[in-house]
């Protein structure tokens, strides 16, 4: 009794692949559709995860252990202020590392020059500000120098990265003044952008001595910024109300500027869930492609299956060359797109001076998933061509 005949591994690979280089055009269309699907996927979770790095990269510098107190409202809904000696008390907390405060001159506005019309402010924020403000915010210097003991008595500003830009001030220099309040300043330093406190990126800052002599300020803090141990943070965030303002706690604001970014990266992590879904969608669509060109194949190749099962190919083979055409097929175009994904994550990610980082688990599943919509997309063609008539298919030669 003879042995059944079977195809080893190596002939499935090539009677599959012989299939696939005699309609390159077709095939290669085919192969398209499933790599843009499976492109837009891993640069999607690339781009996702290189944007996540890159915050949690700031973060640790910055620290997650900022908290900012400001005033809030009334029991009637008026608008409330921080008592002169909130600073200092909030100072006396154990865990609390610094302490600065910033206090906004609603009357003081700053123009590039005393000619500029009252109205056209550029919606820049005057600020009096305390000389220990770099240190707990995590600011820094751009050009030229911070207020110190001795310039934060005299009309001297520095100004924020995007104010600086506003006001046409490129560069600190000897002689660069500004308008401000009814006198002019002088420029001495430019910040570079503040991540975790933004709204000093459009404000003029001066200092607090001098902002009493000369800009009429009553000495209330507006904002309060106090950089905690980490361990201790949510401890002292919950006394922090009461210690500031012990007689009306209520009306004090108490927020975390890191919970920003966070929120910042959740809705991220919701847009990149949406562009999942859209990729899946172009997947599908690869696959559906993958699927059409087999069933074409094999009404194509009719005279071609029905001669080799006259040499004795059982309809085991004929299922499993189309389905290794189609498994073939569908790894090639994942192949590809993993590639394709991971240069557009690579250049956006450049682009915006983040870390590139590519998750092994998204190229791997890539083209995992490509295998699965593969084999899904090989059933059908495999089966009808192992089902085709000996004599039909004969006939059709």
């Amino acid at each position: 009794m003879n042995a059944p005949s079977r195809l080893l591994p190596r002939d499935v690979v090539r009677v599959g692949t012989a299939g696939l280089r005699t309609r390159p055009l077709r095939v290669l269309l085919s192969a398209v559709g499933i790599a843009i699907g499976i492109a837009a996927m891993v640069c999607v979770v690339g781009v996702a995860s290189s944007s996540r790095e890159s915050l949690d990269r700031q973060l640790a510098l910055l620290g997650t252990n900022l908290l900012t107190v400001g005033p809030g409202h009334s029991v009637g809904g008026e608008s409330s202020h921080l008592p002169v000696d909130a600073v200092a008390m909030i100072g006396r907390i154990g865990p609390v590392i610094s302490v600065t405060a910033t206090a906004t001159l609603a009357g003081a506005h700053v123009y590039r020059s005393d000619r500029v019309p009252p109205a056209e402010t550029g919606n820049i924020t005057t600020l009096a500000t305390r000389n220990d403000l770099l240190d707990t915010v995590g600011a820094t210097i751009a050009d030229g120098a911070w207020l110190n003991p001795v310039t934060a008595r005299y009309p001297a500003v520095v100004l924020g990265a995007g104010a600086a830009k506003r006001l046409g001030v490129t560069s600190v220099a000897p002689g660069v003044q500004v308008w401000l309040g009814s006198r002019w300043f002088t420029v001495i330093g430019v910040l570079n952008p503040v991540v975790l406190v933004p709204e000093l990126d459009y404000a003029a800052l001066v200092g607090w001595p001098v902002a009493v002599s000369e800009l009429g300020f009553d000495g209330y803090p507006t904002r309060i910024f106090a950089r905690t141990l980490d361990e201790a943070v949510a401890a002292v965030r919950t006394i922090l109300a009461a210690t500031a303002n012990p007689e009306h706690p209520n009306e004090v604001a108490v927020s975390r500027p890191s919970d920003a970014l966070v929120a910042k990266d959740a809705a991220d992590t919701t847009l990149s869930a949406l562009l999942l879904g859209l990729g899946a969608v172009a997947l599908l669509v690869g696959g559906v492609g993958v699927a059409n060109t087999m069933v074409i194949s094999v009404l194509e190749r009719r005279p071609e299956i029905g001669l080799r099962r006259a040499l004795g190919a059982t309809r085991h083979h004929i299922r499993l060359q189309f389905l290794a055409e189609s498994l073939l097929l569908s790894t090639l175009g994942g192949v590809g797109g993993v590639l394709l994904g991971i240069l557009a994550t690579a250049a956006y990610s450049n682009y915006q001076a983040w870390p590139v980082v590519v998750p092994a688990w998204a190229t791997i599943g890539g083209v995992l998933a490509t295998v699965l919509i593969g084999a899904c997309a090989g059933v059908y063609p495999a089966w009808r061509a192992a089902r085709i008539v000996l004599t039909e298919a004969l006939g059709a030669a």
